[in-house]
């Protein structure tokens, strides 16, 4: 007889390891409870859609229920699961009105995130707005039809708030960003590639306001303004980027927790209690970086954890073999990548860091054409060598150079290794003296 297994959410996370079981097991027994309409709705390029990048959404969704259901997925959507029992092995769940019991044998939690709202004055009012479902981004489309919406704060200056500045100005909006810290992007790069983007974003006519602190929406019914420790800013629209939390309503009481909330798992997906597994935005991560567990909300460490907690529901042995948190971001054509840590954050974990860094055109100077400058930093240990981060921009496409690092942070490679490494030469592609090459050269 299959096992019953049931999985609650079917974003990044759920959707793979719906289609993984069922593709493992055909004939493997899901049944899939999801809050919202739709399934599989790709976040990270909803800014591309808001700013009429792209034609439309139909793309920034790579599964749907028919999909899944064809499969042989039993899919409850707009169902809202109230309550788990851990030791009777049921879920509750709601959907117009009507109760809703399941009974399961293995369970996987992928409930995701929820945006963080302030609780500050006039966080209510009209075209205060969050960017994380679908339903945010199509609201926000239908209202820039409204051309009396001139005026666009983004409070946050991570990747979506940096992301969407540039989206609102591509709608011929004025736009003004808004952060607590002292630049943008902290969390993924130092200094030198955080003035950078910085420079771009000015260039491109967006307003910055760092170091300032939002302390009132203003407005009658709608925004017309924000106001914050330093000064107050005309808004039609404010647009909350502050981050998110772990989505952990269902087991927060039950189950093992991270320090900001996140389930606690192994490198299984296992949670604190048997057979239940937590993946994605809810839950943590192996971080090789400091061979230790960490909180990474990426899609692709969520899509990963989905794949482990579906091979090892299946009767696979199989663990994750850990995160570095690679990401990247492309601003007006500018290209920032990285994996691993900052030199700061390294730092401020208590290592004694330093770094590698070197900067050049990509290729040859008698090629006069296509030929960008590339910047790249190299993190490592000061004491082992080891690598424990890098970061690469520039406006040419230089992301796959990250995918190196991000395995040599996973192998404990060290920078005197990479100071040899065989790197090719033609002038087509690159200089005989590689910017990698170089940035390793250029340690201690």
């Amino acid at each position: 007889m299959s096992k019953k297994i049931v999985v609650i959410g079917s974003n990044h996370a759920g959707t793979a390891a719906i289609r993984t079981i069922l593709s493992t097991d055909p004939g493997a027994d899901v049944t899939v409870f999801d809050a919202n309409s739709n399934i599989s709705f790709l976040g990270c390029g909803m800014a591309l859609w808001i700013g009429k990048q792209i034609g439309g959404s139909e793309g920034l969704f790579y599964s749907n229920r028919e999909q899944l259901e064809k499969m042989g997925a039993k899919i409850h959507m707009e169902t809202e699961v109230n309550k788990i029992d851990f030791k009777a092995r049921k879920i509750f769940a709601a959907k117009d009105g009507a109760e809703l019991i399941e009974n399961y044998d293995k369970l996987i939690l992928a409930t995701g995130s929820l945006p963080i709202v302030p609780d500050i004055p006039g966080k209510d009012l009209q075209n205060v707005q969050l960017v994380k479902l679908y339903q945010h981004a199509q609201e926000v489309i239908q209202k820039l039809d409204d051309k009396s919406i001139q005026n666009v704060v983004v409070v946050g200056a991570g990747y979506i708030g940096v992301e969407l500045a540039e989206a609102f100005q591509r709608t011929g909006r004025s736009v003004t960003v808004i952060d607590v810290g002292d630049t943008c992007i902290a969390n993924y790069f130092d200094t030198p590639f955080t003035d950078s983007m910085n420079e771009v974003l000015r260039a491109n006519g967006i307003n910055l306001h760092y170091n300032e602190r939002l302390l009132e929406i203003k407005g009658e019914g709608k925004v017309q303004s924000v106001k914050t420790d330093k000064g107050e800013y005309p808004a039609d629209m404010v647009v909350l980027c502050i981050g998110f939390r772990p989505n952990n309503e269902l087991g927060k009481n039950q189950l093992e927790l991270f320090r900001n909330g996140a389930y606690l798992v192994n490198k299984r997906q296992e949670t604190s209690v048997p057979d239940v597994y937590a993946i994605g935005d809810c839950a943590t991560v192996y971080d090789n970086t400091i061979d230790s567990v960490n909180y990474i909300a990426l899609a692709t460490n969520a899509v990963r954890s989905g794949l482990v907690a579906a091979f090892n529901i299946c009767g696979a042995d199989i663990e994750s073999i850990g995160v570095q948190g690679s990401n990247g971001i492309c601003i007006y054509d500018y290209k920032m990548v990285s994996t691993g840590v900052t030199l700061a954050k390294a730092k401020a974990l208590g290592i004694d860091a330093a770094y590698g860094e070197f900067e050049d055109y990509q290729k040859p100077g008698f090629i006069e054409t296509a030929n960008e400058k590339v910047k790249i930093r190299i993190v490592y240990d000061n004491a082992s060598k080891r690598v424990l981060g890098a970061q690469i921009a520039s406006k040419y496409d230089i992301s796959m150079a990250i995918h190196m690092f991000s395995l040599a942070i996973q192998e404990h490679v060290t920078i005197d290794r990479l100071k040899l490494l065989d790197i090719f030469f033609l002038p087509h592609f690159n200089q005989p003296y590689n910017y990698i090459t170089m940035a390793a050269l250029s340690a201690k």
